[in-house]
């Protein structure tokens, strides 16, 4: 697999493939949030692309204390064939570079077929509570 920063004409394939692995919910606008992540280290956007084709997407992050990974998929057709396994490796090697001492996300605790594949990359369930503010409210993206 080929991996490399999103650019913005992958917009449409990847809010696809976010939609293909139900990852879009309402409360997320995938457009406001690929702006958003556009403002931000926008090379650490990764894509990962097959044969020219994108089947794989991972968002990670860094704000000096913990590193953070949102919206990694990859393309129903073309899991279990260790492309998130790749996509991880890659992102936890630019937090590494950078001094990232430890990498948080979020899995919704009934997916747990998503949280045996992060425990079998060396993820553990951390003992805490999330909780969440939202400072801006989005809405769902309209599709004509």
């Amino acid at each position: 697999m080929h991996i490399r920063p999103f650019q913005p004409s992958d917009e449409d394939t990847v809010i696809a493939l976010w939609n293909a692995c139900g990852l879009v919910v309402p409360q997320n606008n995938p457009v406001r949030d690929i702006a958003r992540k556009l403002r931000v280290n926008p090379e650490w956007f990764l894509v990962g692309e097959l044969g020219g084709e994108i089947v794989g997407t991972c968002m990670a992050g860094y704000e000096g204390h913990r590193g953070w990974i949102n919206y990694l998929a990859v393309r129903p057709d073309h899991q279990r064939q260790g492309l998130a396994r790749e996509l991880m490796s890659h992102a936890e090697a630019l937090l590494r570079a950078v001094g990232c001492p430890k990498i948080n996300l979020q899995v919704r605790s009934t997916n747990t077929a998503v949280i045996a594949f992060y425990e079998s990359i060396g993820f553990a369930v951390d003992d805490v509570v999330s909780l969440g503010k939202r400072l801006e409210h989005d809405t769902p993206p309209h599709h004509p």
